[in-house]
């Protein structure tokens, strides 16, 4: 049973109306049309079953690069960075990425919230001083985020879907915002492959919920192809 003071809990505006029409007709946007993709959903489950297990296993050389270096830049810090997320449903999960920034990353996060360059609860700053050298290089490439195929065989995760959302991010949704929680969040998704951090909240919740209402299998390629292409050619990662 769902808890209703999870963060970013759903339930209640799943077949609420809204009258902003530039989203997508979220009017039309309620439960049927989530449940109405069993066979979708399973067979998304074994690609991303199926392509995490391929990528962990030809990706580890380069995995294993990118522990080196990262260890190499700050010995002291640990390779991996983990922090709470909050995933489909407002439950929250560990998520695996490979650290691109100073230990005392989070300590210095207060003392930059005003200098935030992107509207809404999501902290974004191209010249962010907690990111390290090697830190902007696989936060460019977003190697950094091949961590996540763990969070993906684990069912946490799916190779395509929503940004994962921090804790203190969804504090502050509103109802609207809440629905990019209908759905498992993505190492990739619309929003990433469509201007990345140069895209302000606002509108990536827009692509968010474009996605949620338009997914099915062939779309979720589509999208890892993209996200392919912005990794070998990174546009707009900072």
């Amino acid at each position: 049973m769902k808890n209703e003071n999870n963060f970013g809990y759903i339930g209640s505006v799943k077949s609420r109306r809204y009258d902003d029409q530039r989203h997508f007709q979220l009017n039309q946007f309620d439960q049927l049309n989530l449940e109405k993709r069993r066979f979708y959903t399973f067979f998304k489950r074994s690609i991303d079953l199926f392509f995490s297990l391929i990528g962990l296993i030809f990706l580890s050389p380069i995995m294993l690069w990118v522990a080196y270096k990262v260890h190499k830049e700050d010995p002291e810090a640990p390779i991996i960075f983990t922090q709470e997320r909050i995933g489909q449903d407002g439950n929250s999960f560990t998520m695996y990425k490979f650290r691109s920034m100073h230990g005392d990353a989070e300590k210095q996060l207060e003392e930059l919230l005003d200098q935030n360059e992107v509207k809404g609860p999501m902290f974004k700053m191209k010249e962010d001083p907690r990111v390290t050298e090697f830190g902007k290089l696989i936060r460019r490439t977003s190697l950094d985020e091949f961590p996540q195929l763990v969070n993906v065989i684990k069912g946490e995760m799916s190779l395509i879907g929503p940004r994962p959302a921090l804790k203190r991010e969804v504090i502050n949704y509103t109802p609207h915002d809440r629905k990019r929680l209908l759905v498992k969040p993505g190492c990739s998704g619309l929003w990433q492959v469509s201007g990345r951090s140069e895209v302000h909240f606002e509108e990536m919740v827009a692509f968010d919920i474009e996605y949620i209402q338009k997914r099915s299998f062939w779309y979720d390629i589509r999208l890892i192809l993209k996200t392919i292409k912005v990794m070998i050619k990174p546009e707009g990662a900072y």
